[in-house]
């Protein structure tokens, strides 16, 4: 007899991003901008050090330190992962029963409902406003009427670049029993993160990643941090050697240039601002373009131009993505934006 998949995985693809060559990317939010050539030389120098044939520090010791210190946090409560995915299906599966039910906001990062369905664990859905904000009190609401056991969502949110305030994602976590997984990816680019506050609660997680103002997508660094009771829960369930010894002796290096980071930082900001601006004005001619602002480093539009404007911008060897009714794109260098309004510029005026 044939071996037959599961129903759960039959149907399944696997991820494809685009691929090939083009002068600009501008689809995955990644940073513009790579390591200096001082930081590069000091990060090959680490990396010749290296013992190959011995396993990595299970626990990431160094870059947790180094984590820590960037975002002032006790290291006791960081567990470091495999990139962000890596943790968000590993609490899923672990801190959830059969039965239980968890809660998504929409729109959303795809991949936590994703990874509920490789869990079988019941996922439900918040449907945002019609200005792509969380109603705050409606989310408690619903949480504490159907018996959730855990919400996650992404603070600002990828893709629509809004984000809750501090204050409404404290009301949130205080008046809940659920586990609240805030996942803090482009938090860097705003300031209202609750980080600093999470031993003050007992259901909290925040993620953070090296993915984005970072600039370290490379190196798939992912991070959760929580009070001690999660955090040691956490590090009891995820694999033992997790992160591979050159992306925590890199990530190391990357967390203790602070200065450079935040000017980096505060760099993409401006360049996300002058993007953002210069979208706004081109949708003063075409009421089909209305731009969001954004407190990620990408700016979101609601188009039915998406498509079309997709396969324009990638004949002339520009990327963004393209999500159906909206496109979403990522802050580049200035020549970079300045590049991509030109072209849309010149495609809307057709």
């Amino acid at each position: 007899m044939a071996y037959k998949l599961n129903r759960k995985i039959r149907e399944l693809e696997p991820y494809e991003p685009i691929s090939g060559l083009y002068k600009i990317r501008l689809d995955a939010n990644e940073c513009p901008f790579n390591y200096p050539p001082e930081l590069v030389e000091q990060i090959q120098k680490t990396v010749k050090k290296i013992d190959f044939n011995r396993y990595p520090d299970p626990l990431a010791t160094e870059l947790v330190n180094s984590f820590s210190e960037y975002y002032g946090v006790d290291p006791e409560c960081v567990t470091a992962g495999n990139g962000s995915d890596e943790l968000i299906f590993l609490i899923e599966t672990a801190f959830l029963e059969k039965g239980d039910k968890m809660l998504v906001a929409e729109p959303d990062f795809s991949m936590y409902r994703f990874y509920s369905s490789i869990c079988e664990t019941v996922c439900e859905s918040f449907v945002k406003n019609d200005g792509l904000n969380i109603d705050v009190d409606k989310l408690i609401k619903r949480v504490n009427d159907n018996n959730i056991k855990l919400v996650i969502f992404s603070n600002p949110c990828n893709p629509t670049g809004q984000g809750i305030t501090a204050d409404e994602a404290r009301r949130l976590v205080s008046s809940v029993n659920a586990l609240v997984i805030l996942d803090e990816a482009y938090m860097d680019f705003w300031n209202q993160s609750l980080i600093n506050e999470v031993e003050k609660y007992s259901n909290l997680i925040v993620f953070r990643t090296a993915s984005k103002s970072i600039g370290s997508a490379a190196l798939r660094l992912g991070f959760a941090v929580s009070n001690k009771v999660i955090s040691r829960a956490v590090k009891a369930v995820k694999s033992p050697y997790n992160v591979n010894s050159i992306s925590q002796a890199i990530g190391n290096i990357i967390y203790k240039n602070k200065e450079y980071l935040l000017n980096r930082q505060k760099a993409i900001v401006r360049n996300k601002e002058k993007l953002y601006n210069d979208l706004t004005k081109l949708a003063e001619s075409c009421n089909d373009f209305k731009v969001y602002n954004s407190c990620a480093n990408f700016v979101f539009v609601k188009t039915s131009l998406g498509r079309d404007l997709w396969e324009y911008l990638k004949s002339n060897s520009i990327v963004i993505r393209y999500m159906g009714e909206y496109i979403r794109i990522t802050a580049g260098t200035e020549e970079e934006n300045a590049e991509v309004i030109r072209y849309i510029k010149k495609f809307l005026s057709r």
